[in-house]
Formats: C-alpha cells, sequence, structure tokens
C-alpha cells in the first residue's frame, strides 16, 4: 500500500495551522490556501485561540485534488514565518 493508496481524491481534507497570535496570521493563511485552492469556500477557515489567547490555530478544510496539491500547500504554510506548525 502507498501514500497515494490512503487518500482517494478529490476528497474534504482539514489542515490545521498553529501560530502567535498575529492578526496578519489568519489573512496570511488565507492568501496561501486561496494560491492552491482557488475555490475555497466560505467558512472553510475556523479559528481557536489558546487558553491565555497567545497562540491560535487555524483549521481549513480544503476539497483536496491530488497529492501533489496537499504536498504544495503543506510546504508553503509550513515556511510561512507567521506559522509555527502545520499539522
Amino acid at each position: 500500500m502507498t501514500n497515494e493508496d490512503l487518500l482517494s481524491f478529490p476528497c474534504r481534507f482539514p489542515i490545521k495551522v498553529m501560530g502567535r497570535h498575529d492578526p496578519q496570521l489568519e489573512s496570511e493563511v488565507y492568501r496561501i490556501v486561496r494560491r492552491h485552492v482557488p475555490d475555497l469556500g466560505e467558512g472553510a477557515i475556523t479559528l481557536r485561540e489558546s487558553a491565555k489567547g497567545n497562540y491560535v490555530s487555524l483549521t481549513v478544510t480544503i476539497n483536496a485534488t491530488s497529492r501533489q496539491q496537499l504536498d504544495d500547500l503543506y510546504r508553503e504554510l509550513s515556511g510561512c514565518e507567521l506559522t509555527l506548525m502545520v499539522l
């Protein structure tokens, strides 16, 4: 079984992005995701603050079309200076 066998495309796929609570984080994540997922739907991004409000996690649920799309998206989100972790 290969990694390709684990997912069947197209599929709904959640991506979690964590970072410090910065007003630019959500807009930057949205900009990056839109570059890879032009048809990103309304309400596709949900935000949750940490208990003390120092960090946030953004969950972006996309309609993934390929493994390459996911790899490219993870690579760019991970390279963003505002993100601490992408899962």
